[in-house]
């Protein structure tokens, strides 16, 4: 069985950034992620340092012993963030969170910013311009992502404007709903643009319109 990661490791695999997986720490601490497997060196400068497949199923899963100094860190959470303390998009149909606009913005762009790095870093053409392997695997996450960073409302509680980005029954593909119909066609854009490839559809009871957004291969 391997053994697990020690509390020092596990803080720098946690504190890693949400979507790229870029590391910070001390020379040793990173050399020692690596060495087990759990980070590498990117070959090109700054070289910095990222974590692997077994890193992130490291960081989303639970410790398996939880550190008194750290649990008493967590005493709430928001919509914005898992339980876990990880960034997450606005899927839409949350409650409003104490997070600040602004601050909101700033989460919002960082993740975006290192969801784009990860892109160049895993396409096998360093392409940014269409989804990679993580969006493939988290696509109702990736999808809220790219919507909500392009400054789409995400719908509140029960409100019923706003969009909500729900998984479907078919692979690969997420259901976008907005009520407003000049809102729907503008999450259909900013999809596409983001490298999603993007139908409308109706549904069959009620005909109120909505997208079926799957992530570009090309």
């Amino acid at each position: 069985m391997t053994r697990p990661p020690t509390a020092a490791q596990r803080r720098v695999i946690d504190a890693a950034d949400p979507v790229s997986g870029r590391l910070r720490g001390t020379e040793a601490q990173l050399a020692a992620l690596v060495k087990r497997g759990l980070a590498f060196r990117h070959p090109r400068p700054p070289h910095d340092h990222f974590l692997t497949p077994a890193g992130h199923r490291i960081r989303e899963s639970e410790p398996e012993v939880a550190e008194p100094a750290a649990a008493a860190e967590v005493t709430a959470t928001s919509n914005s963030t898992s339980t876990s303390g990880v960034f997450a998009a606005r899927i839409g149909g949350e409650e409003e969170t104490g997070v600040g606009p602004a601050a909101r913005t700033r989460e919002v762009h960082s993740a975006w910013q290192g969801l784009l790095e990860l892109r160049r870093m895993t396409n096998v053409d360093g392409s940014v311009e269409r989804p990679c392997g993580w969006e493939r695997t988290h696509l109702v996450q990736a999808a809220a992502l790219a919507l909500e960073a392009a400054g789409h409302r995400p719908a509140t509680g029960q409100d019923a404007e706003g969009y909500r980005v729900r998984a479907t029954p078919q692979p690969e593909a997420v259901a976008v709903r907005e009520p407003d119909g000049e809102a729907l066609r503008a999450c259909a854009g900013t999809l596409e643009r983001a490298g999603w490839q993007v139908s409308e559809h109706k549904e069959p009871r009620t005909e109120a319109s909505y997208l079926l957004a799957s992530p570009r291969r090309t």
